[in-house]
């Protein structure tokens, strides 16, 4: 029995490119490390293959210091994508950039117009809808035109709000399998996961929410280890993989890859 919500034959990532130190952030949590960022990248890709699918890795971007987030630039679906149109203006090429990686592997490739904007970090897609959260980089005409173009094609799609603290939907939230959702408290307490099996990150470790359930495995950001044992009591198995360098700039393990 397969199931949709994770289950990938293929993984699109950009290395990172040297100018990712001055990738935009929410807060200044320091200068990453683009050495060590460049070993946790590669552990990343190394796990995603361990499952036995095959990755795309797309050479670095030095003219886009964001580029290594190759998931904010396109939702993937099971049988079209959906080429983004970022709400942050120094990130709007990339996707003109990966563009002709999404044609070679989609037959039906549809894409954001604007005026509005939609970042694919703020969409979960689970089998029965298509959860978007308004948030500082998408808004209402972005969720509007996306819903025109995937409505048609049967999928639901559902209009939440990311708290107002909180740079994307996914930063606190994700899908471990068809019916379970991992989300930090603050986010649950919306409402907007009625009807799904809810785990909380433990205290204090909300940044752990932002994982991703590839295969077999569950990619999630080293050092929280209460919240990796919770998964683990729930029967997942579980790959930590280095953040540090990444978190600096508001990344997670969803935004290093589009997976379909």
């Amino acid at each position: 029995m397969t199931d949709p919500s994770y289950e990938f034959f293929t993984a699109i990532t950009r290395k990172p490119s040297k100018s990712v130190i001055s990738g935009l952030r929410a807060e200044d949590r320091g200068k990453p490390d683009f050495s060590k960022m460049c070993i946790d990248h590669a552990s990343y890709v190394a796990a995603l293959r361990e499952t036995g699918a095959k990755v795309l890795e797309l050479p670095a971007l030095q003219a886009f210091p964001d580029s290594v987030f190759v998931e904010d630039a396109a939702l993937c679906l099971k049988d079209c994508a959906v080429l983004m149109r970022p709400g942050a203006p120094s990130r709007l090429g990339e996707v003109a950039e990966i563009a002709a990686s999404i044609r070679e592997n989609f037959d039906s490739v549809f894409e954001i117009k604007g005026p509005g904007f939609i970042e694919g970090g703020d969409i979960l897609t689970t089998p029965r809808e298509v959860l978007v959260g308004k948030s500082a980089r998408t808004n209402a005409s972005g969720v509007a035109e996306l819903r025109e173009i995937i409505a048609p094609l049967g999928y639901a799609l559902r209009e939440v709000q990311t708290p107002p603290e909180v740079l994307h939907f996914k930063t606190d939230c994700s899908l471990l399998d068809a019916e379970t959702i991992l989300s930090t408290r603050r986010l649950d307490a919306s409402g907007c996961f009625e009807g799904y099996r809810v785990l909380h990150t433990a205290e204090g470790e909300e940044a752990a929410a932002n994982t991703i359930r590839f295969n077999q495995l569950v990619l999630m950001p080293a050092g929280f280890p209460k919240t990796a044992a919770l998964l683990r009591s729930n029967g997942y198995e579980v790959r930590e993989i280095g953040n540090a360098e990444c978190a600096k700039i508001d990344g997670g393990m969803s935004c290093l890859s589009l997976r379909f």
